[in-house]
């Protein structure tokens, strides 16, 4: 391992230490695969990763989210959420993500003494201070910590960490919730989360990983994936059939972003005096 990794690594062991017990919000995805990895060589037992499900969940993420934790050895806990209780949620403003991590992070507050931990530990990296995070403010408010950010690791070193420890996650590309491809002013439903799911579903099924299906006003499907990847969707017949398939799922429109895959790609319909830069929570 590069040392200034392995400095990295071992920061970020010394540091989930000093916490003490520590429950790890657990998505499955890189980062907090990491975190989670972390703990458990740093606490064993005294670790717990703890997954959220709700209707914002992609199909096949919690399998593989409680695969990696098996494999990774660390105790798992499965919640339900309920943030598609919230109105606030639901009418999706750019805040939409504070509601969410409110509910998420709340409820694991309140769980701290069943689950038999001293402390709340985020997959946040270093670069997601650079990006409109709403939820940070909600993990700032319940005392969440982010050792990642703490120990200065950005996506690279993360991505690299995992690929030394040989987590098959170390190349997943970045797996938000569902409820992010719906554009901001668009309710949030779970008719139309499901509608999204089905849609990225269809197309990681013909091989695209790399790829966001983004739901806007009248039931319209803006895809993203990598231009490469254009010739292949454009092609006859995989055109008419994702045209069908998409409008079986519930969307009237199919549209194709020439632009290509963009991480994000909706915080360019927010007012730039409603972009947040959160800052790390010591």
């Amino acid at each position: 391992m590069d040392p200034d990794l392995a400095a990295k690594r071992d920061a970020l062991l010394a540091t989930i230490r000093g916490y003490g017990r520590v429950a790890v919000a657990y998505s499955g995805g890189v980062d907090s695969a990491v975190v989670a990895r972390a703990a458990h060589e740093a606490l064993g037992d005294a670790a717990v990763a703890v997954t959220a499900v709700s209707e914002s969940l992609a199909s096949g993420e919690l399998e593989e989210a409680q695969a990696l934790a098996g494999r990774i050895g660390i105790r798992h806990r499965v919640i339900r959420t309920e943030e598609f209780a919230d109105p606030n949620y639901l009418r999706n403003n750019s805040d939409r993500c504070y509601f969410c991590k409110s509910e998420l992070y709340g409820r694991l507050v309140g769980l701290m003494d069943r689950l038999e931990v001293d402390a709340i530990a985020s997959g946040a990296n270093l670069d997601d201070q650079g990006d409109h995070r709403p939820g940070m403010r909600a993990a700032g408010e319940k005392g969440v910590r982010h050792p990642l950010q703490e120990c200065g690791l950005g996506k690279a070193d993360v991505r690299a960490l995992a690929r030394a420890w040989g987590m098959p996650v170390w190349d997943k590309p970045a797996a938000p919730c569902l409820s992010s491809r719906i554009a901001y002013g668009e309710e949030v439903t779970p008719a139309r989360v499901r509608m999204v799911d089905q849609a990225e579903s269809w197309l990681r099924a013909r091989g695209l990983r790399l790829l966001r299906v983004r739901y806007h006003k009248n039931d319209m499907a803006r895809i993203e994936v990598a231009p490469e990847e254009f010739a292949k969707l454009l092609a006859d017949p995989v055109r008419g059939e994702l045209t069908a398939a998409f409008r079986g799922f519930g969307f009237k429109f199919v549209a194709l972003d020439l632009e290509g895959f963009r991480s994000g790609s909706l915080n360019d319909l927010i007012p730039p005096e409603q972009l947040l830069k959160p800052r790390v929570a010591r």
